[in-house]
């Protein structure tokens, strides 16, 4: 992992806060953390005969692992899902797909005209297209939980876990608001933001408001993370759920090592692609990370790999065409290269003696370092 991840942290070894977390996960007691988890469960009092348990996800590998072991828990779960910006042919099966292995499932879905200007918004002033993906799939499900008083929400991991992150975030297993200001993807901006700087209204906004916390304690709904309590495993969860009827994306994707995550919605190729601006590494990199802290490639393969496999122009994601992505926002190509710009990180890249940037033929960049 580079240094230029946000909230990285190296040691007097260049050892990145992942690999020590990672370090650290084999020391702890997951059985006492089991045993933890099955503890809650049962002080809860939760009532069998109807849903006790929301299972956020979207239908991908991590969450249909995650609603299969809420039944194996003895957990009577429902899934909630919040409509992905642009859902690929790949991800409706997917979704489809919890409902046929006997889960039911809702999907909120948010008004799109609204959510477009809010994509586009995220576009031009955050350098993310995601922004209103990133919040409502942590507060639909929520809501969900509010109305039907739903006790328990069951998230899966905790991404600083696995990723590094602030010390004090490593042992968190409850997913809250703050925990979504800080981590869940709003790069500091707000809901508040929306109305105040870009005319929009409160009630536009509705499915991105967060509940308040009094109004959970007082309907004594927790969430959760399962990854708190077992030790999480992308590729374990991946065998399960392609062993109970999950695709994976059959083509090489583009940007990732893996071709079973991030398949569910065309614009990850962008974001994707502003994360590899802003910070010079992007999905594969993550990925060949997650494979090297686990001893199944080498570290120099990696880097190898993530060369020849991250940073390329997103021209298409998953076949469809970047100009039919943009076009549900109202970009024209001519613009989205200018925000490309305007976000990318010159220190990174090569650039003439003049400051601009300089691409291959693809209208790639080119990255100056591999290798910290």
């Amino acid at each position: 992992m580079p240094d230029t991840r946000p909230d990285q942290y190296l040691n007097n070894d260049g050892v990145c806060n992942a690999c020590l977390s990672f370090d650290l996960q084999k020391k702890v007691d997951w059985d006492q953390r089991k045993s933890n988890l099955l503890k809650i469960i049962k002080e809860k009092k939760l009532d069998k005969n109807k849903w006790n348990c929301v299972v956020p996800g979207s239908g991908g590998k991590d969450s249909t692992y995650q609603i299969i072991r809420a039944r194996e828990l003895g957990l009577n779960p429902v899934f909630v899902t919040a409509s992905t910006c642009d859902l690929s042919e790949i991800g409706r099966q997917n979704l489809e797909n919890v409902k046929k292995i006997g889960f039911d499932v809702i999907e909120i879905s948010n008004n799109s005209k609204i959510r477009a200007k809010i994509n586009r918004i995220g576009l031009e002033l955050l350098g993310d297209i995601s922004w209103p993906e990133h919040v409502s799939i942590f507060t639909a499900p929520v809501k969900f939980a509010l109305a039907y008083n739903i006790p328990l929400i069951l998230w899966g991991e905790n991404p600083q876990l696995e990723y590094g992150g602030p010390e004090n975030s490593l042992n968190n297993s409850i997913l809250d608001q703050n925990w979504m200001e800080e981590f869940g993807g709003l790069i500091g901006f707000r809901v508040s933001d929306l109305i105040e700087n870009h005319g929009f209204k409160k009630h536009e906004l509705e499915i991105y408001n967060y509940p308040s916390k009094e109004i959970l304690e007082q309907k004594s709904i927790l969430g959760i993370f399962l990854g708190y309590y077992e030790r999480w495993d992308a590729l374990r969860n991946y065998e399960v759920a392609k062993n109970n009827g999950f695709l994976n994306y059959k083509p090489n994707l583009e940007g990732c090592y893996f071709n079973f995550e991030k398949i569910d919605n065309y614009q990850h190729g962008i974001h994707d692609y502003f994360k590899y601006l802003k910070f010079g590494f992007a999905r594969a990199s993550d990925q060949l990370s997650y494979m090297i802290r686990r001893n199944k490639i080498s570290r120099e393969d990696g880097i190898k790999l993530a060369k020849k496999t991250e940073g390329k122009y997103p021209k298409s994601y998953m076949g469809k065409s970047l100009d039919k992505i943009l076009s549900k926002i109202e970009i024209s190509e001519e613009k989205f290269l200018r925000i490309c710009d305007d976000f990318t990180n010159k220190k990174i890249f090569k650039t003439d003696q003049g400051g601009k940037l300089v691409k291959d033929d693809s209208g790639s960049l080119i990255k100056l370092k591999y290798d910290n």
